[in-house]
């Protein structure tokens, strides 16, 4: 973790503190969400263009496009060509056609995020389509050190060889396939279940708590790439999202 201090810089009309941690464009992407989190910016305003950013963070372009470009696919804000980028509306309800990436969306309500990773394990398939071998993940997002999300994976080894030899123990297998996998095709389904007695102990809740469950699907052409159960305690994760009409793109397979 780099330890450098957090830094206030003035962009115009509107000061961001960098935290000092991670890529640079990483941290621009924060200091936004942070800002947008605590409606400091609000829908319809506009982020200063791209080389302010870059004149006030003494940065390249391409760092300040990273960073706007992960705001946009989490949701955050909306690019539009020659007129800049602008905070996203809002939805009061959830829509089944965006899921993001549990590290932005922890970060982005301004808890900090954590990872582990609680078994890994190749097994034979139960219902991954011609698979011969599978790799099974259970991990567990936490916000602030509290479970939030606990997640089961399954990566279909015969189209991602690379996969077993990742230990999955700093980064969480979604944003290590989203880096390394491309996709074209994914299907989810968002079911209200009670947890069972595992689901109960890993996200520290009692036996039939009240949950959210999403299970996607990911392909590559005709081939099945992963198929995930994420579990979230029903009072601790709401799942938000923006789309336009004829889009339906998932920002993490």
């Amino acid at each position: 973790m780099n330890s450098a201090k957090p830094w206030m810089h003035c962009v115009p009309d509107m000061p961001i503190t960098l935290d000092g941690d991670g890529p640079l464009h990483e941290q621009i992407r924060k200091a936004f969400a942070r800002k947008i989190s605590a409606r400091d910016l609000k829908p319809g305003d506009r982020l200063p263009f791209e080389h302010e950013l870059v004149r006030s963070l003494n940065t390249s372009r391409m760092t300040v496009s990273r960073a706007l470009q992960a705001l946009a696919e989490d949701g955050l804000i909306v690019r539009r060509r020659k007129a800049g980028s602008f905070v996203a509306e809002q939805t009061a309800f959830e829509t089944p056609v965006t899921i993001h990436v549990p590290r932005n969306q922890i970060e982005a309500a301004g808890k900090r995020y954590g990872y582990k990773r609680l078994s890994k394990a190749k097994m034979t398939p139960v219902s991954q389509g011609s698979a011969n071998h599978v790799l099974h993940l259970v991990c567990l997002h936490t916000a602030d050190e509290k479970p939030v999300l606990l997640e089961k994976r399954w990566i279909n080894l015969d189209a991602v060889p690379a996969a077993a030899d990742e230990t999955f123990k700093g980064l969480p297998p979604g944003e290590w396939l989203l880096r390394n996998v491309p996709w074209n095709e994914a299907e989810h389904t968002i079911s209200a279940i009670g947890a069972d007695e595992e689901t109960a102990t890993c996200l520290q809740i009692k036996p039939g708590t009240a949950c959210l469950k999403v299970d996607r699907r990911t392909w590559s052409g005709d081939a099945s790439i992963t198929h995930v159960s994420l579990i979230y305690p029903g009072d601790q994760m709401k799942l938000a999202g923006q789309y336009r009409p004829g889009q339906q793109a998932l920002s993490a397979p």
